[in-house]
């Protein structure tokens, strides 16, 4: 369950940005945002994350986000340029943060508790 938010989080985050930033076509971008989102989880958040804190793992895992599209964008010779990369990498690593919270089961605002 918890993958299937990730890919569809990516996929549509990674996919809008890519096309609408570069001449991908939507299914290259598609898959591009699919298979950083599988790689992102097996690395980020079933390895780095259960060893490490959350801030390690979400620039790991915007690292990785960076690379892959730097990669995959010079192989394919999309018009995206290193800001518009290191964009949606930080744009994926938000996301990241969150989701990390999520998966550990963290809660983002937690009550004050008040002494008596």
């Amino acid at each position: 369950m918890k993958l299937l938010v990730k890919l569809l989080v990516h996929g549509i985050l990674i996919t809008a940005l890519v096309v609408a930033l570069s001449d991908a076509s939507l299914i290259s971008a598609v898959l591009t945002a699919l298979g950083i989102g599988i790689v992102t989880y097996l690395v980020g958040d079933l390895y780095i994350l259960p060893r490490t804190r959350n801030r390690v793992a979400t620039l790991i895992d915007g690292a990785l986000v960076f690379v892959m599209l730097w990669i995959i964008s010079g192989i394919a010779r999309w018009t995206l340029d290193f800001s518009e990369i290191l964009l949606i990498a930080v744009l994926a690593g938000s996301f990241e943060y969150l989701f990390h919270m999520w998966l550990r089961g963290e809660h983002l605002f937690k009550k004050r508790q008040r002494a008596s």
